[in-house]
């Protein structure tokens, strides 16, 4: 019954981007979308859901939105912004370097979805995570500080609060 359990949220996240990305919703679509989900829920399911018990707490959905809107809508565009301006002057003020920074998200979902935040945002890379998952090493355009704390506080604090609410 547990491995069902498992399979029901992996099988709706495939659904839905099964939809998503075919663009169509035809019978054929709909039909095609539930076999392939299932199976997709029954094999990974097991592995990939630790908790079902958090798929089913709402608060996390809305949170996750709130992330997904302040990622596009604020974070992106302020990278992008920089970056642009960092391109377009003729001096291209930039320092680049490595910097580490600590991070305080429990779950492996948590850190991956700090660090691809981290990642797809112009002017940051993650580089490396360290094993005990405290650390995340970022190659960093314009490095202001090398404080770890400091550096924390501007490139992954905010990931963080919205990864710990949605995931942890």
């Amino acid at each position: 019954m547990s491995r069902i359990i498992r399979a029901i949220p992996v099988a709706i996240l495939t659904f839905i981007v099964y939809i998503v990305f075919t663009g169509s919703a035809t019978h054929f679509d709909i039909v095609t979308g539930v076999i392939g989900a299932v199976i997709v829920g029954i094999v990974f399911g097991s592995v990939v859901i630790t908790n079902t018990y958090k798929f089913l707490q709402l608060q996390r959905y809305f949170w996750g939105l709130a992330y997904a809107l302040y990622y596009f809508f604020i974070a992106e565009v302020r990278a992008h912004y920089d970056v642009i301006k960092r391109i377009l002057n003729p001096k291209m003020p930039i320092n680049p370097g490595i910097v580490k920074i600590p991070i305080d998200v429990a779950s492996d979902y948590s850190i991956l979805a700090v660090a691809n935040s981290i990642t797809n945002t112009p002017g940051t890379v993650t580089v490396y995570v360290h094993p005990n998952k405290k650390y995340l090493y970022i190659n960093w355009i314009d490095v202001v500080t090398r404080e770890p704390e400091e550096a924390r506080k501007a490139i992954s604090y905010v990931f963080e609060k919205f990864a710990k609410k949605v995931f942890d």
